[in-house]
């Protein structure tokens, strides 16, 4: 099933996001060679792709687990969750209707 993480930055995050994003991205892409990523990406405090300094207010990925308890311990795990960038972490069942 799929299921949607939702990461939540801490204020000020933007330099512990910036030291645990090559672990960060090496987990996502062993999703994505595992074929179970759908999406995945950052969520830019302002209104622009590069946010600069104003930095980011979370992040999303969508992937296929097997249960809703696996995909829990995939997020706990990830580095920007053990490194201190999000401040929460919403996993939630989801549902592909579209493409």
């Amino acid at each position: 099933m799929l299921y949607a993480i939702i990461g939540e930055d801490t204020p000020g995050s933007l330099a512990k996001r910036a030291a645990a994003r090559p672990a960060h991205l090496q987990r996502v892409e062993q999703l994505k060679n595992a074929g179970r990523l759908i999406l995945a990406g950052p969520h830019p405090a302002i209104d622009a792709a590069d946010p600069g300094p104003a930095g980011f207010t979370g992040s999303l990925i969508v992937a296929e687990f097997d249960s809703l308890a696996e995909a829990e311990s995939w997020a706990a795990a990830d580095p920007y969750a053990t490194g201190g960038v999000f401040a929460r972490v919403t996993v939630k069942p989801f549902r592909q209707v579209l493409p």
